[in-house]
């Protein structure tokens, strides 16, 4: 069974946004990669910490999970689907409208929505249906498949790389997705439609024949898959993460989802990124910040101080008298746009930092530097 996603942040279903926040932030910071090296435990930990974390601060995904519960991720958090679910337990439960009822358009909700569709994504191909009629859908489109992976800010800067094992739907080798084997004759039940209706739960709906699995075709099943046209098969890509990813960007492979039915293309794959939060580094939008500590002396005195960046180490000039909290702007040194490629900038937040001792030359270099300053420095300080 899927784990809560409040359980997973250790919050209560009533918690708020800003709570929801606060939880994220403890646990990232504990579960942090860059904290743990090494640690795939922790790794995994924090993966589920932003999976929970970005379905329940969305607030149209968070209604649909605390309605439908994990339920809501397997059908995408699509709203349609998720009518189509309420209409369904709604009959089932004798509550609203039942299927055929007064106030249902049967015909209609057959038209815009596949039942067999709908709860084989929420609980697997075969819900509530035995034998072939079961898998028979006829030449369709895959399935898209979504995934997720965590890459660090420095990594999302750069772009990078990823090697993905995907368990997927694929295409039977020995009847090349027919669900037939050997020759074929138009079927007699859809006399080479490959369309058939029949009753579920009281309502008519038109499908894939049965018989032919929606070819218009008839022949032997395939005894390999069951005559399904599927083989489960475990498939390993190379995806390019492009630079300038945030967390919930998504790349799409096209053609790498769920091969379809009965001879069908196959769907897409769609990897989202989750962008872990740097230690050192903050982002916003495409810009960065940094905390650049310097000593008395270099604040006083001005210096030439190096500092690292995710593009290399650059020289910058930090100016006489120069007070915490100065804000110096390294032009192009921060995200590059997704679109354009336009960098963002890389702004260093200048941190004074004292000795680490107040002995000797250093405490009689202090009671010089009293007489530096011409103004209370507290002045301005009031409530």
């Amino acid at each position: 069974m899927a784990e809560d996603y409040y359980q997973i942040l250790g919050v209560p279903r009533t918690t708020s946004l800003e709570g929801l926040k606060k939880a994220y932030r403890r646990l990232a910071r504990k579960y942090h990669p860059d904290v743990n090296p090494g640690n795939r435990a922790a790794e995994e930990q924090f993966k589920k910490i932003s999976s929970a974390f970005e379905v329940l601060s969305n607030s149209k995904k968070r209604a649909l999970y605390d309605e439908l519960g994990p339920a809501a991720e397997k059908i995408g958090f699509d709203e349609k689907k998720a009518a189509a679910y309420r209409a369904y337990r709604a009959a089932q439960a004798g509550r609203g409208a039942p299927f055929g009822g007064p106030g249902f358009d049967a015909e209609a909700f057959g038209r815009e929505f596949d039942l067999g569709d709908l709860f084989g994504d929420l609980f697997g191909r075969g819900f509530g249906v035995e034998g072939p009629a079961a898998r028979a859908r006829g030449p369709a489109r895959g399935e898209d498949l979504h995934t997720k992976i965590g890459v660090s800010l420095a990594e999302a800067v750069a772009g990078t790389e990823r090697v993905l094992a995907v368990r997927r739907a694929g295409r039977c080798p020995d009847c090349e997705g027919r669900g037939q084997a050997g020759p074929t004759s138009t079927c007699r039940t859809c006399r080479g439609t490959g369309r058939a209706r029949r009753a579920v739960g009281g309502l008519q709906m038109s499908g894939a024949c049965p018989n032919c699995n929606g070819t218009g075709r008839s022949g032997e099943p395939c005894g390999t898959c069951a005559a399904s046209g599927l083989l489960e098969e475990l498939k390993r890509l190379t995806v390019k993460i492009p630079p300038g990813v945030r967390s919930g960007s998504r790349v799409r492979l096209a053609g790498q989802g769920a091969q379809g039915p009965a001879g069908g293309p196959p769907g897409d794959l769609f990897v989202q990124t989750e962008v872990s939060e740097h230690p050192l580094v903050r982002r916003e939008g495409d810009d960065l910040h940094m905390d650049l500590p310097i000593t008395v002396p270099e604040a006083i005195l001005g210096a030439e101080v190096r500092v690292p960046t995710f593009g290399g180490d650059v020289t910058v000039k930090v100016p006489p008298i120069s007070q915490s909290g100065t804000k110096m702007r390294l032009k192009g040194r921060g995200v590059p746009d997704l679109r354009s490629g336009k960098r963002g900038d890389l702004y260093l937040v200048l941190k004074v930092m004292v000795p680490d001792s107040g002995d000797g030359e250093v405490r009689t270099a202090a009671e010089r530097l009293k007489g530096g300053y011409r103004s209370d420095v507290r002045a301005e300080l009031r409530l």
